[in-house]
């Protein structure tokens, strides 16, 4: 959340920025939220201020650097960008068609990141997410890849950038390539070429000293598709901020040359895609405190770092209003769990108890959502939430909303449907929108992103800035 020290030293701060305009950054942090549009970032310092019980805004750390514009998202092939496009135009600065990985839209020719540019330069390089690691925007940084879902030769191409840090989730093929045959173990090729591989952040801790590459993966046993999402971790589970942490310690041993970090907020786009708007707002939240990471070591180097915030798309039109003029965000803190693991709940409910009584449900919902109890639910909504519950425990009917990431119980994606409802919050699609997405920008080299972009110009005046060859 935003700390005193910030609010203080702001201005001094700002100065300072501007002082040192023309340095050029040694540390570059490269942050991207995806699926976080302009409505995203807003609804969330609405939500914060609701529940300080006042109309207005809680500004996060990002949205008060003293560099603030917006990008707009297209790709060569679409109106409405993919994330390997929006990832790859992040990366590279250059247009491509929607599904391909660091490549031209002929498929025929590697493009060449920032990422790469850094390395060239003689910076370190690490590339971490809060989903799997070979997922198509931190994949956009490292891999040259026809299709985004060629996950294990995505993963192939980690062993030939010589990168320093990974860190993510974990890897969604490690062992069949996109012909569906079996191969080499991607650890196995990881080891071969110098990666220690440490799996939560205690195994990091115990190998870190002796590691000169790393690859930082969640505990073992673990979905390797994604950490939790925020609102559902727990004490011990890995989470974004302690690998950016942990990025800016591996980056920083024995290197006096500075580094390159991009840093992923990947579920924001999830949560976003299935109309889940406390999740999303909690997922934005979550990034956020990674960016306090950034932000206090940038209190530490402020003329020689640079951070720059930003999105590859916006996902789900997200909308603050639906009709009303008022707002009533606060009613989102009831959601305890996100939809997901609501859904989970729900499916546990029906094995254990498929008869489960109305009363039954309403107390499920009430104790997760705070339907009925603290939150009031109009005769119609109960009503379509009560036929929900009739098709699955009366009918045994098992009806599912289906999203790009879940496919979710209806009967929970109903109820969180109505809580988005009751908090005034709607949204255009379960899908991506050509919404403009921000861009923030503190430190060396920020005087650059003062202007309406496109998200082609963000590397390149990255690169301006640090005096990289892009």
């Amino acid at each position: 959340m935003i700390t005193r020290t910030f609010a203080t030293t702001f201005f001094y701060l700002a100065s300072l920025s501007i002082l040192f305009a023309q340095n050029k950054p040694k540390y570059i942090f490269y942050m991207i939220g995806d699926g976080m549009g302009l409505n995203q970032v807003n609804s969330t310092e609405v939500y914060l201020a609701d529940l300080e019980n006042r109309i207005g805004v809680k500004p996060l750390i990002f949205s008060q650097f003293p560099i603030a514009t917006f990008a707009s998202t297209y790709s060569l092939s679409n109106g409405i960008t993919d994330s390997a496009a929006g990832g790859t135009a992040l990366a590279v600065g250059s247009k491509t068609k929607n599904g391909v990985i660091g490549m031209d839209s002929s498929q025929t020719k590697p493009l060449k990141s920032i990422a790469y540019a850094a390395k060239e330069k003689g910076l370190k390089v690490g590339i971490t997410t809060s989903v799997s690691i070979d997922h198509a925007t931190p994949a956009s940084f490292y891999a040259h890849q026809t299709n985004r879902n060629k996950y294990y030769e995505i993963a192939t191409d980690i062993t030939k950038s010589n990168f320093d840090f990974f860190a993510g989730s974990g890897f969604l093929k490690h062992n069949t390539n996109a012909a569906q045959e079996s191969v080499t173990s991607i650890f196995n090729l990881f080891e071969k070429s110098g990666y220690t591989l440490a799996f939560g952040k205690a195994d990091y801790d115990r190998l870190k000293r002796k590691a000169s590459k790393m690859i930082l993966m969640n505990n073992k046993d673990t979905d390797p598709e994604s950490l939790k999402f925020a609102i559902d971790q727990k004490d011990g589970d890995l989470n974004l901020k302690e690998i950016t942490e942990v990025a800016i310690e591996s980056l920083t041993k024995n290197n006096d040359k500075g580094f390159f970090l991009m840093v992923e907020g990947g579920k924001i786009d999830w949560s976003s895609h299935s109309n889940d708007a406390a999740t999303t707002l909690h997922e934005v939240v979550d990034f956020n405190n990674s960016v306090q990471v950034a932000y206090d070591f940038y209190l530490k180097y402020p003329e020689e770092t640079l951070i720059i915030i930003t999105a590859d798309h916006e996902t789900g039109g997200m909308t603050l209003g639906t009709g009303s003029s008022n707002l009533n965000f606060k009613a989102l803190a009831n959601q305890k769990v996100s939809q997901g693991e609501l859904s989970k709940i729900i499916s546990k409910l029906r094995i254990n108890q498929p008869n489960a009584t109305w009363e039954q449900i309403k107390t499920v919902l009430a104790d997760h959502l705070g339907l009925w109890t603290q939150v009031k639910v109009n005769a119609n909504q109960e009503k379509v939430i009560f036929e929900a519950y009739e098709n699955s425990f009366i009918k045994h009917v098992h009806a599912t909303e289906k999203s790009l990431y879940a496919n979710d119980d209806k009967l929970a994606s109903v109820a969180v449907k109505t809580l988005n409802e009751v908090a005034n919050i709607s949204w255009g699609s379960g899908n991506h929108s050509a919404g403009y997405v921000p861009i923030y920008a503190i430190g060396a080299g920020s005087e650059l992103f003062t202007h309406k972009m496109e998200n082609i110009d963000i590397p390149k005046k990255i690169a301006q800035a640090a005096d990289l060859s892009l």
